[in-house]
């Protein structure tokens, strides 16, 4: 068997990962390749039978069309875009996105915390000697700063992410409002919260955690009318993609200094030097790195090479990529 692995340079030079590739070399031969365009992919497509990727190039109908001996293809990620050509094919695809979820969800969950409780502004101010020290308790304690604990929390997208971040907020006995129309009604109540409207979430939570993906229908989910519903004083974070939210809307809410934000995602990334998101105090920023830990990277890679050796030895896969998965997918 011939397994063309089309990675990031930095995935064959990672020490943490080469058991797993050595493992992979005992299906068949693996030709490593770091490709990012269709030309060049092109031809190492039609020499191999199995491919493991991330999501680019997108693999097209023209493409897969000089590629007739691939019998199983496995994505870190995919777009809505290359799983239809692929699943229009009836070939078997896996997909370990979800690797990354329970790095994100824990993520989510210390950005909720670390601008409720203002920490970044402690750690920022004590660095440079100009921290304000309590002197007549407890008069002077910023009202702002509260617990997690009782808050009433929204999340929108109820996919691994917002599944697993229910999980770990069960112990502060939140009251968890979920946004999303493409998850069962019981599947949200299992998890201890209520699916209501957008609207009514972004009204009544004291936090909003953003985890939906990306396409058509979520572009500036939060627009500048669904951004001035927030309460005063409450807490937005996005974890998930920057263009569900409106950022210059967002900036201006920001600006009048009645809504604190993180953010860990850009509509630009690198983030432009000259952002005004930089000078917001009530901007917590975070360079991209919700699911970017090595053990979401190993979670990704093994779940393509046991699926990979499920499909070799006939056994069911447990990371099918489905039509039903297809609004999950970012465009």
């Amino acid at each position: 068997m011939n397994i063309l692995v089309n990675l990031p340079a930095g995935f064959f030079q990672h020490a943490a990962l080469d058991a797993i590739f050595s493992r992979l070399g005992t299906f068949g031969n693996v030709r490593k390749s770091s490709h990012n365009s269709p030309a060049e992919i092109r031809e190492d497509l039609a020499w191999a039978d199995a491919v493991i990727m991330w999501s680019w190039p997108v693999l097209t109908d023209e493409l897969l069309d000089q590629a007739p001996n691939i019998g199983y293809i496995g994505h870190i990620d995919v777009t809505q875009r290359g799983a239809q050509a692929e699943l229009a094919r009836q070939l078997p695809i896996s997909v370990s996105r979800h690797g990354f979820s329970p790095a994100v969800a824990e993520m989510a969950l210390a950005l909720i915390m670390n601008t409720l409780r203002k920490i970044s502004n402690y750690h920022a101010e004590m660095r440079i000697g100009a921290e304000k020290w309590v002197k007549d308790f407890p008069r002077d304690i910023d009202p702002q700063e509260r617990e997690l604990t009782g808050r009433m929390v929204g999340i929108i997208g109820f996919g691994k992410v917002g599944r697993r971040l229910a999980e770990l907020l069960q112990p502060f006995e939140c009251t968890l409002k979920v946004v999303d129309p493409f998850v069962s009604e019981s599947v949200i109540t299992f998890a201890g919260a209520e699916h209501v409207s957008l609207h009514e979430m972004l009204r009544d939570s004291e936090v909003v955690v953003i985890c939906a993906a990306s396409n058509d229908g979520t572009t500036h989910l939060l627009g500048a009318e669904e951004i001035n519903l927030l309460r005063q004083d409450a807490v937005l974070i996005n974890v998930a993609r920057a263009a569900l939210v409106d950022t210059a809307a967002l900036i201006d809410r920001l600006k009048r200094g009645d809504l604190f934000a993180a953010l860990d995602v850009f509509d630009s990334e690198p983030l432009d030097p000259d952002s005004e998101l930089r000078t917001l105090s009530n901007a917590c920023l975070t360079p991209h790195r919700a699911g970017g830990i090595v053990a979401s990277v190993q979670r990704t890679i093994i779940t393509l090479v046991d699926d990979l050796e499920a499909h070799l030895e006939g056994t069911p896969r447990k990371h099918v990529l489905t039509e039903a998965m297809l609004p999950s997918l970012d465009i």
